[in-house]
């Protein structure tokens, strides 16, 4: 089962996650603030991360700029901060969700184990499924998840991927905000603007030259995005 690492100053909180956790299967690792959680993934072979943002020594937001330097696992930000700027700051420096405090510890676990399908089903394609997708000098190995650019590697986290995946393998097709939320979240679009333009915008400052000119990632005003035939 798969390795969870809770991080959080509150040790009442992460105890509490830690039971729910442990009720369906998963093995946790506990840390205590950011630099705790960073040490924490250098030892051991962790598949998710829950981390708060207010954390004394190292808070969450520079815990998690430090390990999306050399990690894509999924993370889950929790905090008690609730307005909009906030939750986009996590997505912007790579979280791929979020949860505000107070929360419902059955929505956590059920957010554990949707962004663990899409994580851990990126390693388990069958053979005769490989494929890959070319735009241009775009090209993504389906088969072992890499993205390339001219060449060159590009390091996608899970969300992110997919939602280039989904846009690349319906070239010419333009999907709204609401579509592309429901088919990657695969949960109902309710207030998803932000959150699909914060992953939008990281894929493009990732696979295009010029961000402010794509090449390949274009928006339809009014209407969603696409990624047009080459």
């Amino acid at each position: 089962m798969a390795k969870i690492l809770v991080c959080d100053d509150d040790r009442e909180i992460v105890d509490a996650i830690e039971i729910y956790l442990l009720q369906e299967g998963f093995e946790v690792i506990k840390a205590f603030d950011g630099i705790e959680a960073i040490e924490a993934l250098k030892s051991n072979d962790v598949q998710l991360l829950i981390i708060d943002v207010m954390m004394p020594r190292m808070d969450g937001i520079h815990a998690i700029l430090k390990i999306r330097e050399s990690s894509s696992i999924p993370i889950i930000i929790l905090s008690a901060k609730t307005e909009d700027p906030d939750k986009i700051l996590g997505l912007n420096i790579g979280a791929d969700d979020y949860l505000p405090k107070p929360f419902n510890p059955l929505e956590l676990v059920a957010r554990v184990k949707s962004q663990l399908r899409r994580y851990t089903k990126l390693g388990n394609i069958p053979q005769d499924s490989m494929e890959v997708y070319q735009v241009g000098g775009l090209v993504i190995h389906d088969d072992t998840k890499e993205v390339f650019v001219d060449d060159e590697p590009v390091k996608l986290t899970p969300i992110e991927y997919n939602i280039l995946l989904l846009l690349v393998k319906n070239q010419g097709r333009v999907f709204s905000i609401d579509q592309i939320y429901e088919k990657i979240w695969n949960e109902q679009a309710i207030g998803a603007d932000n959150t699909v333009a914060v992953h939008i915008r990281h894929i493009r400052e990732k696979i295009e030259i010029n961000p402010r000119e794509p090449r390949y990632l274009k928006v339809v005003w009014g209407v969603g995005y696409k990624v047009d035939k080459i």
